[in-house]
């Protein structure tokens, strides 16, 4: 028989970083609040992505840095990678991490957490096994799962995603990556500086498209360079393998058909929302011809009482975004607030050396008429120089007057960098605010302050800028000469 909860002020559904934040949020808002999760708590970032990830590629960073230490007077030679030991720090990380996350620590903090599927009967009521959970408020915080794409052969072979890679016992020797986003590129350089042959397969032009053109590049050539193939613009026909992972991918056509034979094969294609089977149909929950669901400036869905934060939705899949439009998302449900997600300041960093930092404005494409692009070589960060590391640059996108609008980092720590970016596209700042802030020297972020003071410097070099300041000086002459 079906048991039948009595009415709780906010019931969310998924307990990934979208999910737990509103949670608290609601509970720290006075709210009763019961949180479902149908598998582990703390979601893609703890178990499959942000955690995991960064443990890997710190441990490839030490590996490469060793390697490459000659440059800094370090001879290192005889570097080996013990990957089972890598695989350990790895989980030993999550563990670590694990607790913050968990059930237990949600209960103490006064949200219940219920473990199961949950499913949309009616409006107002969330079946999980067999509870009927009655709500004023509920939270779609489902997430979001790895694109595998209808590729002759593919499932036929046992292929990897971001998701299961972390289950790998030994160093593949030959690994295949399909798809050259940040997330093949990240674990494609990893595994490259870990001692796997990798091969990026790349539909577009170029890698990581979304990202400035002039960032790719460098990206790219510092993949080559750790040994990784980079074949863009490609298609993949077909593949052909067998049930331990090995195989080929089967690229081009004709004459320009080419096999590429892989130990184990990547899939990093994407990602596509968790949707199905929730049950949105019985509520009146709009989902677009993806999968994702619609939502309002607010977060809210198509029915009023239920609201949507995450990768689920269409802001960007990050665990940030996540956090931040959760706890949005909760506090609208519970008060009663129009607060609206800002979509104007949301920074993204690809983590792969150089790191890749933007946020704002697109760096890379035309510019605005009202607008203009300036890039700050790092050859001129005196940190950059001290660490033999002078490849990058700070691009910012700045209007008539002056104000940031966007800006890419690429170099050593962009993704601490572009935090002081972040805040300026947010609150209109201008290069002079940026400039007339005294920064810490010598670090990496030299190359935002650099950048700024060059535009302020060239703003006071035009014809009416130069004419006041003449006008000034010329005026403090006279006063002191008459002292």
């Amino acid at each position: 028989m079906r048991s039948v909860d009595e009415t709780l002020d906010l019931v969310v559904v998924g307990g990934g970083s979208a999910g737990i934040v509103a949670a608290r949020t609601a509970q720290s808002l006075g709210a009763s609040v019961v949180l479902v999760e149908k598998d582990r708590m703390g979601g893609d970032c703890l178990w499959t992505g942000c955690v995991p990830s960064k443990s890997l590629i710190a441990a490839a960073s030490v590996a490469s840095a060793t390697r490459r230490g000659a440059a800094l007077g370090i001879n290192a030679t005889n570097v080996t990678v013990d990957f089972a030991a890598v695989m350990d720090h790895i989980h030993s990380t999550i563990r670590t991490i694990e607790p913050v996350d968990s059930a237990a620590t949600l209960e103490k903090a006064g949200v219940k957490v219920l473990s199961g599927t949950g499913h949309f009967a009616a409006p107002g009521i969330l079946d999980v096994g067999d509870r009927s959970i009655k709500f004023r408020q509920a939270l779609l915080a489902v997430g979001a799962a790895p694109i595998v794409p209808p590729i002759p052969g593919l499932t036929d072979v046992d292929y990897l995603t971001s998701d299961s890679i972390w289950n790998l016992t030994d160093l593949p020797n030959r690994l295949a990556i399909l798809g050259a986003g940040s997330v093949g590129c990240e674990l494609g350089q990893a595994f490259a500086r870990l001692g796997s042959e990798v091969t990026l397969v790349e539909g577009a032009a170029s890698i990581l498209p979304r990202e400035d053109p002039g960032a790719a590049s460098l990206v790219a050539r510092s993949l080559e360079q750790d040994g990784a193939r980079l074949l863009t613009g490609q298609t993949v026909r077909s593949v052909t393998g067998d049930v331990d992972g090995g195989g080929e991918l089967v690229i081009g056509e004709g004459a320009d058909q080419e096999r590429v034979g892989f130990d184990r094969l990547l899939v990093a294609v994407g990602r596509h929302p968790r949707t199905k089977n929730l049950g949105l149909e019985n509520v009146g929950v709009e989902v677009d011809g993806r999968g994702f669901v619609k939502v309002s400036a607010t977060l809210q869905t198509s029915n009023k009482r239920i609201w949507a934060a995450g990768d689920l939705t269409h802001h960007p899949q990050f665990t940030h975004t996540a956090g931040v439009n959760g706890s949005l998302a909760a506090s609208n449900a519970v008060l009663g607030l129009r607060r609206r997600s800002d979509k104007k300041a949301i920074p993204r960093v690809t983590f792969t050396d150089p790191e890749v930092a933007t946020v704002g404005h697109p760096t890379g494409g035309p510019s605005s008429p009202d607008a203009s692009v300036l890039t700050h070589h790092h050859d001129g960060v005196d940190r950059a120089i001290a660490e033999k590391d002078i490849g990058g640059f700070t691009r910012l996108v700045i209007d008539r007057k002056g104000r940031i609008l966007g800006g890419t980092i690429v170099g050593p720590r962009a993704g601490e960098s572009v935090s002081e970016l972040t805040l300026a596209v947010r609150l209109g700042l201008r290069t002079k605010d940026i400039a007339n802030t005294i920064h810490p020297y010598p670090t990496f972020s030299d190359g935002v302050w650099l950048a700024a003071i060059e535009d302020v410097r060239r703003r006071l070099r035009k014809p009416s800028a130069a004419k006041v300041t003449s006008l000034l000086a010329n005026l403090r002459r006279a006063t002191l000469k008459e002292k």
